[in-house]
């Protein structure tokens, strides 16, 4: 038979005016004391004889001092013969010295580091004095663009992620003997996806499946728009509405240094988000292979960019699409695909320009000069061939360029007073135009320089 619970004996209560004082953390009741390594857990700090001592919670410790002993005690101190002095003169004694001292810490506690804390906050006044550093519960404003405009405040990576992974997709193409995937962002709440041509170059024609995926898993099958392979440019449609697209920024305010993100799904891991830096502008990139080369005046940046990510959004530290992540380099010889911190991105107003056309026509168109450009030439410049090669001539009849007087054998230094030194430097510069612009591109001559006006002529984009 069990043993009955034996009956938990009153708990002495503490005497008012015993001590310690409770700390403000322990209310108005004294609190056990935690054990600290070394000591024994059932021996209380204070009660090794060394100090006071007083009640813990549960009844335990010693018991505390009596008041008629205290009494006792008060009144013998107070009778000794030793301290000579009347119970008057001390207390006034002792209020003289707390009104003494309590006026010495007031003056010397600035000397000292400390400032005094008022019980209340002082009555307004017409001139409010000058505000303390502001406290750390308060939001950080936005950050505004200052004189040179550049932000005045970091990037917050995080919110740039929480905006666009919901409008990034990843694109999977399958067909009957291969799978390939990259990425894409919303650009119409009606279901139209920006992407790379050459993601989804095997769809093209039928021969495979596109499926987009969004970032909360569901997935819906997708049809080819247009695309434009000068370009590396694709419009993709889902039969989805209400999607949520990205801003397209201006890519034309983008500054070297300037703080970006890249998002997408690099080696078919969706919600990839990578930071990086404006690495550079205007970069001549030419890519794909021989019969579908793509020339982009491209954004280059460091933030990491992998098989995959082709297609994705490359973001401002607003949170705005200011390149479409499409290439990125490897140093000769190696095959391995991979981030080297050399990625180049569409910018953004050439994307915008192309994909309106692909939305309304279908297909895209480019600029042109029309003139044939000599890749063995070696001097300062850009030099039109001398001859006509593989049927094309070096000035094309009746083209823009032999409207506006440029020759067979021309040397081009300079496009809009920019210098080039390589042709493809020359092209991208042309291809960020739009048909209709006019460029100044310097001729360099015997005699001297001559700046010649050209209105780019337009050819449509396989």
């Amino acid at each position: 038979m069990a043993e009955p619970p034996r009956p938990t004996p009153p708990r002495p209560t503490p005497p008012q005016d015993s001590w310690p004082w409770p700390t403000p953390e322990q209310g108005s009741h004294p609190t056990q004391t935690l054990p600290q390594p070394g000591l024994d857990p059932q021996q209380p700090l204070g009660s090794s004889g060394a100090g006071p001592q007083w009640p813990l919670p549960d009844g335990g410790g010693p018991a505390p001092e009596s008041p008629s002993r205290r009494s006792a005690r008060r009144q013998r101190r107070v009778r000794s013969p030793r301290q000579g002095v009347g119970r008057g003169v001390v207390a006034a004694t002792a209020v003289l010295a707390l009104v003494v001292g309590t006026l010495l810490g007031l003056v010397l506690a600035p000397q000292f580091g400390i400032e005094t804390v008022p019980d209340a906050a002082p009555a307004p006044t017409s001139s409010p004095p000058p505000s303390s550093a502001p406290s750390t519960l308060v939001p950080p404003a936005p950050s505004t663009p200052d004189e040179g405009g550049a932000p005045s405040g970091a990037a917050d990576i995080s919110a740039i992620a929480a905006q666009a992974l919901p409008s990034t997709v990843a694109i999977e193409v399958r067909s009957a003997d291969a799978g390939s995937s990259g990425s894409g962002f919303v650009l119409r709440e009606d279901g139209h996806i920006l992407t790379n041509a050459h993601v989804v170059a095997a769809a093209v024609d039928g021969g495979a499946e596109l499926t987009v995926v969004f970032s909360n898993g569901e997935q819906a099958p997708a049809t080819v728009v247009g695309v434009t392979s000068d370009y590396d440019l694709a419009v993709i449609k889902v039969d989805v509405q209400g999607l949520v697209p990205l801003a397209l920024g201006d890519s034309d305010e983008v500054r070297v240094g300037e703080t970006v993100v890249a998002v997408g799904a690099p080696l078919g891991l969706q919600g990839t988000v990578t930071a990086g830096i404006v690495s550079a502008l205007n970069r001549p990139v030419q890519a794909g292979d021989a019969e579908q080369t793509s020339f982009i005046n491209a954004i280059q940046t460091d933030a990491a960019i992998n098989p995959g990510n082709s297609g994705g959004p490359l973001l401002d530290d607003q949170g705005r699409v200011i390149g479409i992540n499409s290439a990125i380099a490897q140093p000769p010889g190696q095959n391995a695909a991979g981030s080297i911190g050399l990625g180049f991105a569409i910018p953004s107003n050439q994307a915008r320009r192309t994909a309106e056309q692909l939305i309304a026509n279908g297909f895209a168109t480019y600029p042109v000069i029309g003139v044939l450009l000599d890749s063995g030439y070696q001097g300062v410049g850009v030099k039109v061939s001398d001859a006509a090669s593989n049927g094309v001539e070096p000035v094309t009849p009746g083209g823009a360029a032999e409207a506006a007087g440029i020759l067979a054998g021309d040397v081009i230094v300079a496009i809009d007073g920019v210098p080039l030194t390589v042709p493809d430097e020359l092209i991208v510069a042309i291809r960020a135009r739009a048909p209709g612009d006019t460029v100044v591109l310097t001729v360099r001559e015997s005699a001297g320089d001559r700046d010649v006006a050209v209105v780019l002529g337009e050819e449509r984009s396989s």
